[in-house]
């Protein structure tokens, strides 16, 4: 046997041993494209080129579609793995300006891939304009693969998976010149729960979150209270002294100029995570929302109730900000919805295809929505 082929069943078994199959997976595809490849460094930054499209399409059509870019990123002391798709205005020479960023965490279970086949947020994203990254969860550190959302470590700015998953976020508009004042933070079940604590641990990086069959930041502290709540709803105790928290950080977060907005996705058949969730998700939003309308009338909720091209239908409540003339807070309960994104794609898991369109909706609602103060959101 060659001595070059030797070398690379050794980095190959070296890799896989210690358990770093994606810097495996990234080894075996440069050798197979005919890449230099070198031992590993261990570079947290090193990314990957990928075609979006499947198989089934041909390389040269694949650029049509967009870029998939794999890599990973420390910060904290954590390492997490990561998918970022750039449509192709990204690599337009007449791109007039940056694009907008639209952070998508995924559920329990769940990978970067099948929550963009589920959620079709990149056919979206190449419609639109906008990137999308997709973090992705380590087994090491959950063995579901859940976000941590439940855990005191992981729910405060400059700690834990809220620090790593921010770090990122600012990594990749730094390195794709993507606009800072137009980043989104969506997820499903624990992704949402995570995306409400990134929201409110960093309202100066995100302008806008998005929970789809998730809870509000605060929900729990720990697996017993987080059980609860996902079957029950939180206490009424517990709520109140959430969103008076949510209240006095949004006023003190840096570069924290007004609420963050704040759009949910629930059904009122989710079996998983009670409904009651989305709408303690919303009362946070709603709650922190006080500090900016106190010396004016609060706007009335607008409640409406409709049908999706499918059949399913549901009630879409919002609620206007007194001073910027925006939604501050969408709420939208499916009704017969499960734990499932609604109007999700059936090639992704946990999603409803009859839903009313659950991305569409999100894509709207941040689009609305610009970060107008933003300092560093570091520490």
């Amino acid at each position: 046997m060659p001595d070059s082929i030797q070398r690379w069943m050794r980095e190959l078994a070296r890799l896989t041993q210690s358990g770093r199959f994606a810097k495996a997976a990234q080894f075996i595809q440069q050798s197979m494209a005919g890449t230099p490849v070198e031992p590993s460094s261990g570079n947290p930054e090193t990314v990957i080129k990928r075609p979006v499209s499947d198989a089934a399409v041909a390389p040269e059509q694949a650029g049509h579609q967009g870029l998939s870019l794999a890599g990973q990123h420390t910060e904290a002391g954590l390492t997490r793995a990561y998918i970022l798709y750039l449509p192709p205005a990204a690599a337009s020479p007449t791109a007039r300006a940056p694009l907008p960023l639209v952070v998508m965490l995924h559920g329990c279970s769940q990978s970067p891939d099948d929550l963009a086949a589920g959620t079709g947020m990149n056919e979206l994203a190449c419609e639109q304009g906008f990137a999308v990254l997709y973090p992705a969860q380590s087994q090491d550190a959950n063995a579901g693969r859940c976000w941590n959302w439940y855990e005191p470590g992981h729910q405060q700015r400059g700690s834990g998976e809220p620090a790593v998953l921010a770090s990122l976020t600012q990594a990749v508009i730094t390195q794709h010149g993507l606009d800072a004042r137009r980043v989104y933070v969506a997820g499903l079940s624990a992704g949402g729960a995570m995306a409400a604590i990134l929201g409110q641990a960093y309202p100066d990086l995100y302008a806008g979150v998005g929970i789809h069959s998730g809870l509000a930041s605060g929900a729990a502290n720990d697996l017993m209270s987080a059980l609860s709540a996902m079957k029950h709803g939180r206490s009424t105790a517990a709520s109140e002294a959430t969103n008076e928290k949510a209240t006095v950080l949004t006023a003190l977060a840096p570069g924290a100029s007004h609420p963050l907005p704040t759009i949910v996705f629930h059904g009122d058949s989710d079996a998983v995570v009670h409904p009651d969730n989305g709408m303690q998700a919303i009362e946070a939003a709603i709650a922190a929302s006080e500090l900016d309308i106190m010396d004016s009338a609060a706007p009335m909720a607008v409640v409406e109730q409709g049908v999706s091209p499918k059949g399913r239908g549901y009630t879409r409540t919002t609620h206007p900000h007194a001073e910027i003339h925006l939604n501050q807070a969408e709420h939208w309960l499916v009704h017969g919805g499960g734990h499932a994104w609604s109007g999700g794609s059936a090639q992704g898991s946990f999603t409803d295809p009859d839903g009313p369109d659950a991305t569409r909706e999100m894509w709207r609602f941040f689009s609305s929505h610009v970060q107008l103060e933003r300092r560093s959101a570091r520490g």
